[in-house]
């Protein structure tokens, strides 16, 4: 079962931002996808998912042959996929637990999620993600520091099981020990049924997952793919040397993308 992104455009405010992006994720496989601020990783994240600012121009997305970029969002989740946030959103009045049984229920069916096993389940993965038990009753986000608004992204990941997730720059702000232990909660998912594509910009993550491909975006497409070796190039060299290595001309719509793009998103 794979994921299949072929040939995805979209646009924002008139403003082409994916100009064919081809990216095939199989359950099993973790992907980085890294690129320049502009390039498009957070455009192709919120367009898998169904963010309405954002307008499909051509291609398809598919999940086991389905084309999923008419589904709703709901629909989407439920078919297997998962988002963990750039900036994950307060949801006050609504607790932790609360939300992650009925998502739970919502996602993998009410069959499959009974009230005690839930909860034992949710303390074990609290305690895994180094989070207090107390969380549970917290309002989802509300207050949160950064750390942990990351962690309960993982921890909604852990909980949900879904077949395929993209982390969209989870690592960003995060220390040395909570990047640890977010890229643990990744790693724990790993297996035969799940595949992940970890958007970021910095190798330590990658350190820690150990990705099996890596995907470079510029201009709103995937340029080249690799292994980790992609990874120590950019470190050494930076993101200049894709367009000298690989001749890449961006016409005036795409320039104007690539120099608004932190604005875009």
């Amino acid at each position: 079962m794979k994921l299949e992104i072929k040939d995805l455009k979209a646009q924002i405010d008139g403003t082409p931002i994916l100009n064919g992006v081809d990216l095939t994720v199989e359950e099993g496989r973790i992907h980085a996808l890294m690129g320049p601020n502009g390039s498009g990783k957070s455009t192709l994240a919120n367009v898998l998912f169904g963010h309405p600012s954002y307008e499909v121009t051509g291609g398809e997305v598919l999940v086991d042959g389905q084309n999923i970029l008419e589904m709703e969002t709901h629909e989407r989740a439920q078919l297997g996929l998962f988002l963990a946030f750039q900036y994950p959103v307060e949801v006050p009045g609504v607790t932790v637990g609360r939300f992650l049984k009925r998502a739970s229920e919502i996602v993998r069916g009410e069959d499959q999620v009974k009230g005690a096993g839930f909860i034992k389940e949710l303390r074990k993965n609290l305690e895994f993600m180094g989070m207090d038990q107390g969380f549970i009753n917290r309002y989802l986000n509300d207050g949160f520091s950064g750390g942990e608004k990351k962690r309960m992204e993982i921890l909604q990941m852990l909980t949900l099981k879904p077949r395929f997730a993209v982390l969209d720059e989870t690592d960003s702000g995060l220390d040395i020990d909570a990047l640890r232990i977010v890229a643990n909660g990744l790693n724990r998912m790993r297996g035969p049924e799940f595949g992940a594509v970890v958007i970021t910009h910095y190798q330590r993550i990658l350190d820690y997952i150990k990705p099996d491909y890596v995907h470079i975006m510029y201009g709103g497409r995937i340029i080249t793919s690799g292994g980790k070796e992609l990874v120590e190039t950019l470190e050494a060299q930076g993101y200049e040397w894709l367009r000298k290595e690989y001749g890449i001309e961006l016409d005036e719509e795409e320039e104007a993308a690539y120099e608004h793009g932190s604005e875009a998103r």
